[in-house]
């Protein structure tokens, strides 16, 4: 019964010792962000630092494009890391002709992504043909997307395209 007893006491002291050996430390640590906690790429930092030949859409608004600290006004087409002025002015003028680089452009981008503007907008059936026949996959959301998931699928090292119509323009 001594024992017992001997023990009983001793349980509040071996507990507490416990409690502080397995105390986290006091030092806040900032919680990762949902993206960052389910990302597959978690080596990849989204914001700042990519490779200097690599294109990366920085900003966007109503009548142009930030890439790479410049600013560009009016359309862009976009094919690997390769940006170029393109002539469409809104989602309607886009036709198998303004996307006739396809036809040449090797390697073949896996997807082509087309930016509609401020809103998303069906593609045109021909347009949508021309675009399967030449190998690739066609994505049509609005232009702040598009360049998004393009900065995304370029960043991961794929070949894909981007068509984007300035956000401010209406068809």
């Amino acid at each position: 019964m001594a024992a017992r007893q001997k023990a009983v006491a001793a349980l509040p002291t071996l507990m507490r010792a416990l409690r502080k050996e397995a105390a986290p430390p006091r030092h806040q640590t900032a919680l990762p962000s949902l993206r960052r906690a389910f990302s597959l790429y978690d080596q990849i930092n989204l914001i700042d630092n990519f490779p200097d030949d690599q294109l990366r859409f920085q900003g966007f608004d109503n009548t142009g494009f930030k890439v790479n600290g410049v600013r560009y006004e009016g359309s862009l087409l976009c094919v690997g890391n390769l940006l170029m002025s393109w002539t469409p002015k809104s989602f309607s003028e886009i036709t198998v002709e303004s996307l006739s680089i396809f036809k040449t452009v090797r390697p073949i981008p896996e997807i082509l992504i087309i930016g509609c503007g401020r809103d998303i907008q069906p593609v045109k059936p021909e347009v949508r043909s021309f675009i399967r026949s030449a190998g690739m996959k066609i994505e049509a959301v609005d232009s702040r997307n598009a360049a998004s998931t393009y900065n995304i699928l370029n960043e991961e090292g794929r070949i894909v395209a981007a068509a984007l119509i300035p956000y401010g323009a209406t068809s």
